[in-house]
């Protein structure tokens, strides 16, 4: 009997676990502060289900967005979402380097008339290794000033891929890491295929000397409520670096 009831619970527990993993949200929108939200999409890595943020920002001017969603049938319902929820339309999309899970929605969004943007050297890696470019693309650090709001783009160096590159809203002291920033929960770098496992630490100091003190840090793959991961990812780095050079 107790057998029974043991296998009637693990197959009850199985089947409310896959029925949970069905009916998860494939886009879920988080508030940041102010103006300022968090949208999530998710795919697989290494066979697992993965999240992948990105950030959009509501101005005066219509509606800032950092990076595409890594899950391509969520390139729509963003759009529609956020129309619905702010009754603004997208009209910028920057992505911050050349890996999938940043442009794979570059193309999608220019044809709806959005003003997509890269860096040149993103542009020329995502040529490279057949990814989705965008219709403009930035020389140099660059200030952009759109309705209330103004950001900056800031190249610190090659970590996570060659052209990674971060956004830094300087009144309200939000830094957008993307993908060069793990979570402070995170026991590694991630994915490092197209890393420079020497340069990645002084990539990352570098980000923490031109931007000292933020008040949110956003990163692309784990939890972004913690401020704390910039400095985590600065010693994951540095312990890569001491483990890469005693070889």
């Amino acid at each position: 009997m107790k057998k029974q009831i043991k296998t009637a619970l693990l197959f009850a527990f199985l089947i409310s676990k896959v029925f949970a993993q069905q009916n998860e949200p494939h886009l879920k929108i988080s508030h940041l502060t102010g103006d300022f939200f968090i949208y999530t999409t998710y795919n697989s890595y290494e066979g697992y289900k993965t999240p992948a943020n990105g950030m959009y920002v509501i101005t005066n001017d219509g509606v800032i967005l950092f990076d595409t969603p890594w899950d391509t049938t969520q390139f729509q319902p963003l759009l529609d979402s956020i129309q619905l929820k702010h009754n603004k339309t997208v009209t910028l999309c920057l992505a911050t380097h050349w890996h999938s899970d940043r442009t794979e929605g570059l193309e999608y969004y220019q044809k709806k008339g959005i003003k997509t943007y890269t860096t040149i050297l993103t542009d020329k890696l995502s040529a490279k290794n057949n990814k989705k470019r965008a219709e403009f693309l930035i020389q140099k650090d660059t200030v952009f000033n759109i309705g209330q709001y103004s950001f900056e783009t800031y190249y610190p160096g090659h970590g996570h891929t060659e052209d990674n590159i971060v956004i830094w809203f300087e009144k309200e002291k939000i830094l957008y890491g993307g993908c060069l920033i793990k979570g402070a929960e995170a026991e590694n770098l991630g994915y490092l295929g197209d890393a420079n496992e020497i340069e990645y630490y002084s990539t990352l100091k570098n980000v923490k000397q031109k931007f000292p003190e933020p008040k949110y840090i956003i990163v692309s793959h784990h939890d972004w409520n913690n401020s704390n991961s910039l400095n985590h990812s600065i010693e994951l780095a540095k312990k890569l670096k001491q483990k890469k050079l005693k070889k």
